[in-house]
């Protein structure tokens, strides 16, 4: 399986964040973290019903509080906690768009995307998963059904367009089967395939 990386930029008012860290508030901004049926920056296209199905499953990770996601992509599927900056609090669907709450944690990794958010450096979210692809008949990669959502991580460059973190009142917001996966999560999707869900 190959490691499937999809970007998202993120824009932001620094000085919400600035306002957040010196009250010790949890910065929290929503987010696009992901688009169905829509070809990115990549080249790649997610059918709605492979996201559809994996948003499902990455929902148990939410209500456990370990969806994390990292401070840069890694070369790897696992989450290295080391390295953990964020966490995604909650998603929805918005039409084809995948929205999420994401905290950026205390942590030395979410310390420097803070430090780079007070600055004004723009940062993106992208998600992280295993799978292969197949070519539609334009010649476009789409994900097949053996891909697996992993995390969404922040980075420096994004691929699906207009997913910036936009200022919304006091909230910043954005506009828009492996060994690598854990073995609760791999349970988790065979009793939502079993159910249908």
């Amino acid at each position: 399986m190959l490691l499937l990386r999809e970007f998202h930029s993120l824009s932001y008012d620094n000085k919400l964040v600035k306002e957040a860290r010196s009250n010790n508030q949890p910065v929290v901004v929503k987010a696009l973290l992901q688009r169905a049926d829509s070809l990115n920056q990549n080249g790649r296209r997610y059918p709605r019903t492979i996201l559809e199905r994996e948003i499902t499953n990455y929902e148990k990770a939410i209500s456990e509080g370990r969806a994390c996601g990292e401070l840069d992509h890694p070369e790897s599927s696992i989450v290295n906690l080391a390295n953990i900056s964020h966490v995604i609090r909650e998603v929805w669907w918005d039409g084809d768009d995948v929205l999420g709450s994401v905290e950026i944690l205390p942590t030395p990794k979410g310390k420097i995307a803070l430090d780079l958010m007070s600055s004004g450096i723009k940062l993106g979210i992208s998600s992280r998963g295993v799978g292969e692809t197949e070519k539609d008949d334009e010649g476009n990669d789409v994900v097949d059904e053996s891909y697996m959502l992993v995390a969404f991580d922040l980075v420096s460059e994004p691929s699906t367009q207009e997913a910036w973190l936009m200022k919304e009142g006091k909230e910043i917001s954005f506009a828009v089967g492996s060994r690598s996966i854990p073995k609760a999560d791999r349970l988790n999707r065979i009793i939502n395939e079993i159910l249908g869900k």
